[in-house]
């Protein structure tokens, strides 16, 4: 009874060709691997935006979001792939030197406004032509009471990585689920095939 019950799995399993399973797990893997590839493609081609709109001084922030929002959503765009290995691999360098130089420009701007300031109300205080200590201590108390500091302008804040998911629910991810799936399937009946292959030889 046992053995007839062993045939008759043995027969069920062959209904199903392992063939056909290793040819979905290999068109599924197929089209896996190529969303993959275009994955990262179309992530460099977002990342390019940015660098673009960096220099150009364009709508950085909509490149960024275009990005941001990309890479979290689609497997294999990790942003150091590609020709550009700097980390953080986005890097604002445009955008950071030109508000350094704007930061600079409103520096130079204020101080020779205090400067300007501070000769005209020390004119009043110590009236006449010739240069005094009196007139140049009112000056620097001028400058002290109106401070200019140079603003800092930190890095990090210009300076970006996002991290891509470990699987993500578009044509790669669920390409490469099936494939796995198919896998398992060929494997699982694989081997169970050749169990009862062996054990009905060992009972003959």
């Amino acid at each position: 009874m046992k053995k007839a019950k062993r045939r008759y799995g043995l027969r069920l399993s062959h209904r199903v060709n392992s063939f056909v399973l290793l040819f979905f797990c290999l068109i599924f893997a197929g089209t896996a691997l190529v969303s993959l590839r275009d994955n990262n493609k179309q992530m460099i081609s977002l990342r390019s935006a940015v660098f673009t709109a960096d220099k150009e001084n364009g709508n950085i922030e909509g490149a960024l979001t275009n990005l941001r929002q990309y890479v979290y959503a689609h497997m294999n765009t990790n942003l150091s792939s590609g020709h550009n290995t700097v980390k953080p691999p986005i890097q604002l360098k445009y955008e950071y030197e030109r508000l350094g130089a704007a930061t600079k420009a409103k520096y130079e701007a204020d101080a020779a406004k205090v400067v300007a300031d501070a000769t005209t109300e020390c004119l009043k205080q110590v009236p006449g032509a010739d240069v005094s200590l009196a007139r140049y201590a009112c000056a620097r108390a001028y400058g002290a009471a109106h401070p200019v500091t140079l603003q800092t302008i930190p890095e990090d804040l210009y300076k970006f990585d996002f991290v891509s998911p470990i699987w993500s629910p578009d044509l790669a991810g669920w390409s490469l689920l099936a494939a796995a799936v198919f896998a398992i399937l060929f494997v699982i009946r694989f081997l169970s095939s050749w169990a009862i292959k062996r054990e009905l030889q060992e009972n003959v």
